[in-house]
C-alpha cells in the first residue's frame, strides 16, 4: 500500500474529527492559566532543494480543561499563535518568545504573562562552563525553589495551600536571588553566558516570580515543554512533513493523542470508537465525544451490574 495513499488516509481523519478539535480549542482557551511551547519541524518544499523549517506549537489547557492541543504553522511568525489565542484571556505560561508580547500588551485580552524558571535556570547550568562560582549559586538558589515545590506535592496542598506555602518559603529565597544577581551584575561581561542568563533573569523577573502571586500557577512551564517529546520521537521516524497541510494533519490527530495520554485512555479504541461515529454523531451533542467524556462513559458501562 503506497505511502502517499495513507497519508490522504490521515489527512481525511484529520478532517472528520477538526469539529470535535474546534470544541477542545474553546475548553483549552477557558483555561485560567494556559501552558504554551513550540518545537520546529522539518517540511518538504517544492520551491527549495531541501526541507525548511516549520513549527509545532503545543497549547496545555489547565485541570479543569485537560486537553493539549498542537497547531502547525509553516514558520514562527507571531502571527500563528496570536491568532490561536486570540480569545484567551488568563495566565500564560511560556518562554520569553517575543512574539507573545503583543497579548501582554493587549489591555482587551486581558492575558498576564507569567515565566519559566526551568528556562532561567536552564542558562546558568550551561554557564557552568564559563563561570562556575555564580552558576552553582544559581542553580543552589533554584533547587531551594523546586524543594518547595516538591513539599507542596507531597502534603498534596490545593492551590490556596500552595500559594501559602509559597509566600513563606519561596518569597525569601526569591528577594536574596534577585540581590544577588543584581550585586553580581556589573562584576560580570554582559555578552558571556552568565552576564547573559543574569540579565534574562533580571529582565523577565515580574513574569518569574508571578507563580507566588496564584497558587494555580506552576514554577515552570515544563507541562508544555514535555507535550511535544511525541513530536521529537516522531521526527526521528519520519523526518519531516510532506507539505503543510500534512503538518496540520499531524497536528489534529496528535492533539487527540496526546490528550488521550494525558487521561490516561488508550488512544487507540478511542479514535477507532470516535471515527465510526462522529459522521452521524448529532451535532449538539458533540461534547459526548470529547476524551475525558468518552471516558467516563466507558466507565459507567463497565460499572453496571451484569
Amino acid at each position: 500500500m503506497s505511502r502517499s495513499t495513507m497519508c490522504d488516509w490521515m489527512r481525511r481523519c484529520a478532517e472528520l474529527v477538526s469539529p470535535l478539535l474546534e470544541l477542545m480549542k474553546e475548553r483549552v482557551l477557558s483555561s485560567k492559566v494556559m501552558q504554551t511551547d513550540d518545537t520546529p519541524v522539518g517540511v518538504l518544499d517544492p520551491a527549495l532543494p531541501r526541507t525548511r523549517i516549520g513549527r509545532i506549537w503545543t497549547h496545555v489547557g489547565d485541570d479543569k480543561h485537560p486537553y493539549t492541543l498542537y497547531d502547525y504553522t509553516p514558520n514562527r511568525s507571531r502571527d500563528g499563535p496570536v491568532e490561536f489565542m486570540k480569545d484567551f484571556s488568563g495566565y500564560l505560561q511560556a518562554d520569553a518568545y517575543s512574539g507573545y508580547e503583543v497579548l501582554y500588551e493587549d489591555r482587551k485580552r486581558d492575558v498576564t504573562e507569567a515565566a519559566c524558571w526551568a528556562h532561567a535556570r536552564r542558562r546558568f547550568f550551561e554557564a557552568q562552563s564559563s563561570d562556575l562560582m555564580r552558576s552553582m549559586v544559581m542553580l543552589a538558589y533554584s533547587r531551594l525553589l523546586y524543594d518547595v515545590e516538591r513539599e507542596a506535592r507531597d502534603m498534596k496542598l490545593d492551590a490556596e495551600g500552595r500559594l501559602v506555602l509559597r509566600q513563606a518559603n519561596s518569597v525569601p529565597v526569591l528577594d536574596d536571588i534577585k540581590a544577588y544577581l543584581e550585586r553580581e551584575q556589573p562584576n560580570v561581561l554582559p555578552k558571556s553566558p552568565e552576564g547573559q542568563a543574569i540579565a534574562y533573569t533580571l529582565s523577565n523577573w515580574d513574569a518569574l516570580i508571578r507563580y507566588c502571586e496564584d497558587g494555580d500557577l506552576e514554577i515552570d512551564n515544563n507541562g508544555a515543554e514535555h507535550s511535544p517529546r511525541g513530536i521529537a520521537v516522531g521526527r526521528k521516524n519520519w523526518l519531516f512533513f510532506g507539505s503543510d497541510n500534512g503538518g496540520r494533519a499531524a497536528a489534529i490527530l496528535t492533539s487527540f493523542i496526546t490528550t488521550c495520554k494525558r487521561l490516561q485512555i488508550d488512544p487507540f479504541p478511542y479514535l477507532r470508537d470516535i471515527f465510526q461515529r462522529i459522521s452521524a454523531h448529532p451535532a449538539k451533542r458533540l461534547e459526548e465525544l470529547l476524551p475525558d467524556n468518552w471516558k467516563a462513559a466507558q466507565d459507567a458501562t463497565q460499572n453496571l451490574p451484569a
